[in-house]
């Protein structure tokens, strides 16, 4: 390449990808670093607690030199360990005879490093050992979108030296990195050392220790209090990789549970690192009610906590209606920057754009219900789903027509609000991009569900309104069932969505698959499903395919048209079961349990659609997630029922 262009290409902003690096996490704290170990700064590599990186760049000198990584482990889902080794050190020996053991490990807004210096020369050994740390301020946006911004960074930074610490002031908070009491400190631009001037005694060690607290003053999610209800469970079936994959999954989503501060005791789970380490309705919800198997602690308080959030008012700047659930919570507004900048997404902190996540909330709570919770418990809850079943019936369906769907007014929000968000996840078979408002298929499903069990619910706890739901709920699946479905070669099956003209959106989809086990399909229905969802089309062999490999636009490598998601595919496999093909359902479970195996059993966001044995990561694939964790525990509820 002309060297004047590899210059210019270095500029053009690019997501950094993530498929072959490490992770450590403690919601709400995080700790990247590249697949061998180091912490570079460069990416996603270094610390960061809630959207703000904190620190980019950790390093090791010792006289001089940097010694080498030469093993990098991660031994729990916070904490990790590192072996170097100073060649520089031993001398003449080949063997290495110095080696520095490093523990890095996260807690709630902490790093703690930990160095043990070990001499196996039969002499004394005088060292100067240095660690260098790069102070950073960086939003999660920027880096998602592949910009540094640290000309920003440098200017809003206040670093102050002292006695064994360095601290830091920005308008993301304080964070105070101290070391042992016999470091010297160093401060120069972004970068903050420690220096121990030390000498050890022949075959003898010494340890070296170094901490990073992070403290904010808008942090709007906290750590759950006390260990998971699951910490301790022992999970065990006939197959080793199921297993193997449920306790990587149980380790994981345990790292991933968060709280609210004027919720502190309700638990709910993070959607994913490191882009999404946050409460998001959907995601929160479904990760919830796949664990329910297990427990049902994080249902309740993810419950409770969205309710906290219910909106009391329509405020169009935040897409908020009364009744609804919202979509994310930030501390700040997340304007989308770099390779995201032309997308024009500038979402506040609490933001409402989904179609979905208030009937998923109404159908989690049913559930909930029928886990034997405390009649207490459910009274205190029961206003709010009669407001989100309000939500539904009188603002899902803006344009009354009869169908949930929805459209961004603000001009700055997500243009796609089910869980497929992405600006070309709703296309014609041809590949074309489907023109709003949208009325996606698989929320015609939920808002059926959401409507039937609110009606159980109401009958159950002596309230008004049962039969008025059943009624409206009724009127919906005979609209449903003589709309949505169309023809092509290979027979029936449901459109993903109806455009703005009313006019079925006739591509392939995994959408479908959602609709299973809600009761809205007729007749046949179910049957020409799970025909599609078996077919090769749409099942790579490692789960179920967003597009058809037959509609234009398909790329098994594109975000929603043509990956593999490990939720949605649980999802259908759920719904297949339900319906009474438990044999279609194993046979989708056992394809999730061989995509685990390859990504070494922590299942990330989403995987190639490449036909079996081909999978390949998607590069940019957070992990770990909490709904592509949970859904081990639902392939472990359909085995495990299948057993029995």
């Amino acid at each position: 390449m002309h060297k004047n262009a590899q210059h210019s290409a270095q500029h053009i902003p690019t997501q950094p990808w993530l498929h072959d690096r490490e992770v450590i996490v403690s919601a709400p704290a995080q700790l990247w670093s590249n697949g061998d170990g180091l912490i570079d700064g460069e990416g996603v590599s270094g610390f960061y607690v809630g959207d703000t990186r904190m620190i980019s760049a950790v390093s090791v000198v010792v006289n001089g030199v940097e010694p080498q990584m030469v093993r990098h482990s991660v031994q729990q889902s916070n904490s990790s360990s590192n072996v170097y080794l100073a060649r520089n050190i031993t001398g003449s020996t080949v063997d290495p005879m110095f080696r520095i053991d490093e523990c890095r490990e996260i807690g709630d807004g902490l790093l703690t490093l930990e160095y043990r210096l070990r001499n196996g020369l039969q002499r004394s050994t005088h060292l100067v050992f240095e660690l260098h740390i790069c102070i950073d301020n960086t939003d999660m946006q920027s880096i998602k979108g592949g910009v540094a911004r640290m000309s920003e960074t440098s200017q809003t930074l206040h670093i102050a030296v002292g006695d064994s610490a360095c601290d830091v002031n920005s308008d993301a908070g304080a964070l105070r990195i101290s070391a042992s009491p016999d470091a010297e400190v160093r401060g120069e631009g972004l970068e903050c050392s420690f220096i121990w001037d030390i000498d050890i005694p022949p075959s003898s060690q010494t340890t070296l220790q170094c901490s990073a607290h992070a403290r904010s003053p808008r942090r709007v999610v906290v750590p759950a209090r006390g260990k998971a209800s699951w910490h301790d469970a022992l999970i065990s079936t006939w197959d080793s990789r199921l297993d193997a994959w449920v306790s990587r999954s149980l380790q994981d989503l345990e790292a991933l549970r968060m709280s609210i501060p004027e919720l502190p005791d309700d638990e709910f789970l993070a959607a994913g690192a490191p882009w999404f380490f946050t409460l998001f309705g959907r995601d929160s919800l479904w990760a919830a009610r796949f664990m329910l198997p297990i427990t049902n602690i994080p249902a309740l308080g993810t419950l409770r906590t969205l309710a906290h959030f219910q909106a009391e008012a329509s405020d169009s700047s935040t897409n908020a209606e009364p009744g609804k659930i919202p979509h994310e919570l930030r501390a700040q507004a997340m304007e989308y920057a770099g390779a995201f900048a032309e997308h024009h997404l500038d979402l506040p902190p609490l933001y409402y754009g989904t179609v979905d996540a208030t009937a998923l909330w109404v159908i989690l709570f049913a559930e909930l219900v029928d886990s034997h919770i405390a009649k207490s418990e459910v009274e205190a809850l029961l206003p709010h789903m009669e407001r989100a079943l309000e939500w539904i019936r009188d603002f899902g369906d803006a344009d009354g027509d009869g169908f949930l769907e929805y459209v961004d007014t603000s001009g700055h929000g997500l243009a796609n609000q089910g869980w497929k968000d992405s600006g070309d996840s709703v296309r014609w078979r041809d590949g074309s991009i489907a023109k709003g408002p949208i009325a996606l298929c698989e929320v015609q499903g939920y808002a059926y569900q959401a409507a039937m069990d609110g009606a159980r619910m109401l009958d159950a706890f002596g309230r008004k309104g049962g039969d008025q739901w059943r009624s409206w709920a009724s009127k919906l699946k005979e609209r449903f069932n003589a709309q949505f479905w169309i023809s092509d070669e290979s027979g029936r099956y449901p459109a993903i969505a109806l455009d703005g003209d009313k006019r079925p959106v006739d591509s392939l989809t995994s959408n479908i698959g959602h609709l299973l086990g809600t009761g809205i399909i007729d007749g046949d229905g179910v049957d020409a499903i799970a025909s599609r969802l078996m077919s090769p089309e749409l099942n790579s062999g490692y789960g179920i395919r967003t597009l058809s490999s037959q509609s234009g636009g398909y790329w098994p490598l594109s975000y929603h048209c043509g990956s593999v998601w490990a939720h949605d595919t649980a999802i259908a496999m759920l719904g297949l079961y339900q319906e009474g093909r438990a044999k279609q359902a194993r046979i989708i479970g056992e394809e999730l349990i061989k995509a685990a195996e390859q990504f070494d059993y922590q299942m990330p966001e989403l995987y190639s659609g490449d036909a079996a044995p081909n999978l390949v990561p998607y590069p940019a694939a957070c992990h770990p997630q909490a709904w592509s964790a949970a859904s081990s525990i639902a392939v472990y509820k359909v085995f495990q029922d299948n057993r029995s």
